[in-house]
């Protein structure tokens, strides 16, 4: 399957890290200004990176697809506007899959985006992830490491 990695090592326990990526109030800090979570299988998995317009610009309609606590956790994934039209719909959503793994610093992240296509617009949506995943993790690393995370992709 077509996929890309990103991974960091960050100085904080799991479960922070695990709380991180699953609750509303913490996302927030890091990755989008506002999100709607439901910390479930199955459970909404939508942020919303321009403020009061959940329609543009988010994962609305995104949800866990595996739940594994303080391990795994997957969701379905929509990509910027600038890629709707490919693969924003529902079946041609992306897979994001983060695993957490226990370091003697602190924890491991790892995360998997699956589920590309092989035409121009697709490998230029790839390409654009591959350059923002890697952001992400870094304002999580300095939202838990420091408080001071920023948030990615911001218009």
């Amino acid at each position: 399957m077509n996929s890309f990695q990103a991974e960091i090592e960050i100085t904080a326990p799991r479960d922070w890290v695990w709380w991180a990526w699953t609750h509303s109030e913490r996302i927030t800090k890091w990755f989008a200004p506002q999100a709607n979570l439901e910390p479930r299988l199955g459970g909404a998995f939508e942020l919303f990176f321009t403020p009061g317009n959940h329609d543009q610009m988010g994962t609305k309609g995104c949800i866990i697809t595996l739940w594994e606590p303080q391990e795994r956790l997957g969701f379905t994934w929509k990509g910027p506007d600038d890629f709707a039209s490919v693969m924003n719909h529902e079946k041609a959503l992306t897979y994001v899959l983060v695993t957490l793994s226990e370091k003697e610093e602190g924890t491991h992240v790892l995360v998997e985006h699956f589920g590309w296509g092989e035409t121009e617009e697709w490998e230029k949506a790839k390409a654009w992830h591959q350059m923002a995943w890697p952001q992400v993790l870094s304002s999580l690393k300095k939202e838990l490491e420091s408080g001071k995370g920023e948030l990615c992709c911001a218009p």
